[in-house]
Order: structure tokens, then C-alpha cells, then sequence
């Protein structure tokens, strides 16, 4: 075959004929190569935990978690710097990073802040783009947020002044049941009913317990009643929003089957949990970053 007329060819004739193949096969020519998708990220760096998620083409493509620990800075740095490192990607090949949670403001590398609130129900839409209502509840507070026709943010309650209803109240608990944090859930489903936990303060619960314990009440029927009391203190807040199907739940609780069954019972509702709910904030900071870089921002 004469490799010179191949060369006299134009990029469009070569690309379409089997000349252009070969070549293309061989790795000759790359000026008629595609170009690659924008890589973007997003990066969730909260009070208990930091993730983030690489997206391209609209495909997760590497995904990290880590504890934040006391620096948010260096959690957020160093969970970016991960999932980098498993996409087999460098920072300077990212063209947008997102950043949100409770330690956005200490993400360096994010060119775009944007709250958790913007965050979980863009990403919770992506899960179940009929959500209406999208409940969070991370490691140390709790969101019931409305979302319009179009899966923007209509308006929302935050619980972030008490450890009431959060991740935080169910470790406190853990601990004062000597129970390992991931198994209260499955606990829970065994009782045959929920002890009750009358005070939502997190302190004067513990006492609760403490007393619930010494009058011999089983352990399963006191974890149910603890995941009842969030289960109420999630149903006031919704309360003042009004809910609406289909109600999503997204954070680290959403693991916790006995929570979500507590939920689902309070509320009179389905809850849609969200795969891998934990990492439901920093998915929708990198789909909010594609958008940015389609719109050219």
C-alpha cells in the first residue's frame, strides 16, 4: 500500500477509508482522533466523613471516602487525591471541581462552592428523577428538602443546632448499648415493639437508655425505640414542609434499615433510598460541575 498517497489524503477521506483505518489502528495519525469528555469532580467534605466522585460523559469514573478527622482541608485534598489517583488522572486534567458540605470553603482546588442542600437534591434527582421530597440525615444534622416540577430546590428545613435526629445521636447511643454502630439497624428489626425514648436531647437520652437498661428492657426493643425518636423528629420537621412522593432518603443514616423502616412508618411513606446514599452530596457537586463546564462557565 503507498503510504505517501495516504499522507495526500484529507483527514475526512483518510478517517473513512480503509487506508484511514489501519492507520487509525496503528496509532498513525491522531488528528482525527475524538476528544475526550470533560473530566469533573465533586467533593463532599462534612463533619464526619469527605467524598468525592469523578465524573465523565455522565459516568462515575472513580469514587473516594475518608474520614474528615480535625482538618477539613486535608481531607478534602486528600480524598480528591485519591480518587485521581484511581481514575489514573492528575488535577490539572479536571476542567471543573465542585465542592460542598460542611468543609467546602477549605476544598483549594474547587473553583465552585455550592451548598449541601443544592447538592443532595441534584444528586438524589439523578437516582429517582421523580423525587419530590428528598430527606438527609448525615453525621451531624438533618435536612427535609421540596423539590419543584424541575428537581430545583423549593424550599427546605435544616436541623444542624442539635445532635437530635442525626448520625451523632445514633453514635452516642451505640456506645451507651455497647452496640457496634452498623448493627443497630439489624437489631432493631427484631424487636416485637419500640421501648420509648421520650427526650430527643441527646444527653438526657442517654440516661434514658442508661435506665432502660438497668430495668432489664431488651437492648433490640430500645435501639427500635431510639430509631423511632428520630424517626419523630424527622416527621416535625417534614411537617413544616409538607410531604410530597417520591420521598427520597440520602446520607450515612440511610444505611440503617431500622431507621428507614421507623421512617417509612411515622411518615405513611415509601422512602427510595439512594444507592450509596453516603456519597449522594458529592455526586450531585460533580453532575452541577458537568453542567457548569456545558454551559461554559
Amino acid at each position: 500500500m503507498n503510504t505517501n498517497r495516504a499522507k495526500s489524503l484529507s483527514p475526512l477521506t483518510l478517517a473513512l477509508s480503509p487506508i484511514g483505518e489501519r492507520a487509525r489502528v496503528r496509532g498513525d495519525p491522531a488528528a482525527w482522533r475524538a476528544p475526550r469528555p470533560a473530566l469533573v469532580a465533586g467533593v463532599d467534605v462534612g463533619s464526619v466523613s469527605a467524598e468525592a466522585v469523578l465524573l465523565q460523559a455522565g459516568h462515575v469514573v472513580a469514587q473516594s471516602t475518608l474520614p474528615t478527622g480535625a482538618n477539613s482541608r486535608a481531607a478534602g485534598e486528600e480524598v480528591l487525591r485519591r480518587a485521581l489517583e484511581q481514575a489514573g488522572a492528575r488535577l490539572a486534567e479536571v476542567a471543573m471541581v465542585v465542592a460542598t458540605g460542611y468543609g467546602r470553603m477549605a476544598v483549594d482546588a474547587a473553583q465552585k462552592k455550592v451548598t449541601e442542600i443544592t447538592c443532595h437534591a441534584r444528586g438524589a434527582g439523578h437516582h429517582f428523577p421523580d423525587a419530590a421530597t428528598v430527606i438527609d440525615i448525615g453525621g451531624q444534622d438533618s435536612k427535609v428538602i421540596r423539590l419543584d416540577a424541575r428537581g430545583a430546590v423549593s424550599d427546605f428545613v435544616m436541623n444542624d443546632r442539635c445532635a437530635a435526629g442525626t448520625g451523632r445521636f445514633l453514635e452516642v447511643m451505640s456506645r451507651a448499648l455497647d452496640v457496634p454502630l452498623d448493627r443497630l439497624g439489624e437489631l432493631s428489626l427484631r424487636a416485637r415493639r419500640a421501648a420509648p425514648v421520650s427526650s430527643m436531647c441527646t444527653v438526657f437520652a442517654e440516661s434514658e437508655v442508661v435506665s432502660l437498661v438497668a430495668e432489664g428492657v431488651p437492648v433490640v426493643e430500645i435501639i427500635a425505640g431510639l430509631h423511632a425518636a428520630v424517626a419523630e423528629r424527622i416527621w416535625g420537621m417534614a411537617q413544616r414542609l409538607g410531604l410530597a412522593p417520591r420521598v427520597v432518603m440520602s446520607g450515612g443514616v440511610a444505611y440503617n434499615e431500622g431507621v428507614v423502616r421507623a421512617l417509612e412508618q411515622r411518615l405513611g411513606a415509601a422512602l427510595a433510598v439512594a444507592p450509596q446514599p453516603h456519597m449522594v452530596g458529592a455526586l450531585g457537586a460533580a453532575l452541577i460541575a458537568a453542567d457548569l463546564v456545558g454551559q461554559g462557565k
